[in-house]
């Protein structure tokens, strides 16, 4: 471990102090950045097992201490929250380790591999004092609280149906690169792109919706490329009869790739990409098409960092609990036909 001008005095219990377990490719902008940007917060270390690149990344982000073992960074006296950023497979244990030490913990997404082990977390976090809120970050992104403002104000009526295309090539732009793609590894991810894509997807219809009343799906491997299934198909009721019918494929040619939501109602019609900037939505009675186009922040997930920051104060709401994450599991275990 690497300590640059460490001390031992007490935590400023004002401040949430970061510990970040798994320093990859998704906290170098999307997340990493915004915990020393955000109020009351500050990234106090960051933990990854190959020492040359946990170093580099504590020299690049000028963070103070890194460690290449998650338990020793968990003892650091002065961290009392930890990001958990690593491969899915280790989020139940990592997080479930951080509760009994009493520290808080925001983990990403997909929260498990499965619904069942999700669900092993929320046990333990009823046994600790401390607090859980998962990484479904675009709840508070600008562009998705449109979207939610326009639905929740009847801007395009009764809603009917909500339709999702996620259509990728084999290896899908949106994914970043890694050395040894886990993401297609399901012992690591649980299943394959789907699993790494769709919880932001299906977050959002539960933000938007609520909690799905019933769930279908099945999911088959029709490429063979790697031993993840490569094309899922689902489907879902929501209250006031409100369905919702996905597919996901990443096994197309570059010229049918397509990432498109629409959601339509009794008098109109929303579209966006998840992994887009513009808002299309079409209002019928008034003939009205409005075209909105939104600048991400430069840390995607900064905004809702903010909120978590402030629920682990004490000072807001959790804006995603575990007991969302379990809801959202269920959809992917149900899409993926891991329930019959």
């Amino acid at each position: 471990m690497q300590d640059n001008e460490s001390t031992n005095q007490p935590i400023d219990q004002s401040t949430i102090t970061w510990g970040i377990i798994g320093c990859g490719d998704v906290t170098e902008v999307k997340s990493g950045p915004a915990f020393n940007k955000v109020e009351d917060s500050e990234l106090i270390a960051v933990m990854r097992r190959d020492a040359s690149k946990v170093i580099d990344y504590a020299e690049r982000h000028n963070v103070g201490k890194w460690y290449t073992d998650a338990n020793e960074l968990m003892s650091d006296p002065e961290i009392n929250s930890v990001y958990i950023a690593t491969p899915p497979s280790s989020h139940k244990d990592y997080a479930i380790e951080a509760l009994k030490r009493g520290l808080n913990v925001y983990v990403e997404k997909p929260v498990t591999l499965n619904a069942a082990e999700a669900e092993e977390i929320a046990e333990a976090l009823k046994n600790s004092t401390a607090k859980l809120s998962v990484a479904h970050y675009r709840r508070a992104v600008p562009m998705f609280l449109y979207v939610k403002d326009l639905l929740d104000k009847g801007a395009i009526g009764d809603i009917r149906t909500v339709q999702i295309k996620m259509w990728q090539a084999r290896k899908p732009q949106l994914v970043a690169e890694n050395e040894n793609n886990w993401r297609v590894d399901p012992a690591q991810s649980g299943g394959g792109y789907f699993h790494d894509l769709a919880p932001h997807q299906l977050d959002l219809m539960l933000y938007f919706f609520g909690e799905p009343k019933q769930m279908y799906g099945l999911s088959l491997n029709q490429a063979g490329l790697s031993a993840a299934d490569d094309h899922v198909a689902g489907l879902a009721l929501f209250e006031n009869n409100i369905t919702l019918n996905g597919s996901w494929s990443f096994n197309v040619d570059d010229e049918d790739q397509i990432d498109e939501c629409m959601i339509v109602g009794s008098a109109g019609s929303i579209s966006f990409p998840f992994f887009g900037k513009t808002v299309i939505w079409h209002n019928d009675e008034e003939d009205d098409i409005q075209v909105i186009d939104f600048v991400h922040p430069e840390h995607i997930q900064q905004p809702m960092i903010e909120r978590v920051v402030k629920y682990f104060e004490g000072k807001g709401e959790n804006l995603c609990s575990i007991n969302d994450a379990i809801i959202v599991m269920k959809m992917i275990d149900a899409f993926t036909g891991s329930i019959k």
